[in-house]
């Protein structure tokens, strides 16, 4: 694997993409940093930033805005290089708590806005109708460039971007070969809205996939990143996450290969009725088939 200073010293062979939506440039593979401690965070996003990463995708309930904060801070990044994105928690869904709490994010993230808000869940309290009156309102105040949804089916997506006077951006939602979300990914298509793949590991089945693993010895890849190309090769930004360094250079090299049809036609086969693994009660929605 090539290093992360090997790669910064020569910049054509590294060249992130970035997916558009409506006026957004998102950088296609972003770090998230989900289930990461504070010391783990301040460890790790300095070799993600040297490494190349620019977007960062973090969360209120993560309980880890204020450490990636501090991380890039601390790491001296412009803040007009970095696509920061963070999401309202559920329990924030209420106008006296949910402008409130996005405040309580930027002064954490050490920033007057953030590049994109998220709905985290639709939960089973608030309707979709009262979530997005209240997202707007904080992108018309300037706490926002951009808003967007998570977690949202097909059904949920169409209320939002109907009722949503800022543009939905996308929908960040579990994505990877064993749940290949066709039936989201096209109701998205037709309305412009990008999907953002979280989960895109499964939970440490994709590393171990024996098809992966043979597609990615053809190109000198690991079946991690297999993994993640072929999320972003669908046109999809993928997130991507490690507490190891060694890994951050790893998941970052997968713009100087391309899977071929063969390829993509046998990861296809990998999608299966059970690939579902976030699927939390009274967050959740009723998913579409």
């Amino acid at each position: 694997m090539h290093s992360a200073k090997a790669r910064l010293n020569n910049p054509e062979e590294f060249a992130m993409q970035t997916v558009t939506a409506h006026g957004a440039t998102i950088p296609a593979l972003g770090f998230g940093v989900f289930r990461m401690t504070d010391a783990e965070v301040e460890r790790i996003v300095p070799t993600a930033l040297e490494a190349g990463f620019r977007h960062f995708d973090t969360a209120q309930i993560y309980q880890n805005e204020a450490a990636l904060g501090r991380a890039i801070e601390a790491a001296g990044a412009r803040r007009g290089d970095l696509f920061l994105t963070t999401k309202v928690w559920v329990d924030n869904y209420s106008v006296d708590r949910f402008a409130a709490s996005v405040d309580e994010s930027l002064d954490k993230l050490k920033v007057d806005q953030v590049d994109l808000l998220l709905l985290h869940w639709p939960a089973n309290k608030v309707p979709v109708a009262a979530q997005i009156e209240m997202l707007d309102a904080v992108q018309a105040a300037g706490k926002t460039r951009f808003v967007g949804v998570s977690n949202q089916n097909i059904a949920q997506v169409r209320e939002s971007v109907g009722r949503s006077k800022a543009p939905i951006v996308t929908n960040q939602v579990e994505l990877h070969p064993y749940l290949p979300q066709h039936a989201l990914v096209a109701a998205a298509k037709e309305n412009g809205i990008a999907v953002t793949a979280y989960y895109g590991m499964a939970d440490g089945a994709v590393p171990k996939d024996k098809v992966l693993q043979q597609i990615g010895a053809k190109y000198g890849k690991s079946a991690a990143q297999v993994g993640l190309r072929w999320l972003v090769q669908q046109g999809h930004i993928a997130l991507s996450k490690t507490v190891n360094p060694a890994r951050v250079g790893e998941n970052i090299a997968i713009f100087d290969f391309a899977l071929d049809e063969a390829d993509m036609a046998a990861i296809g086969k990998l999608a299966r009725p059970a690939g579902r693994l976030v699927n939390p009660p009274g967050l959740a929605p009723a998913w579409d088939a």
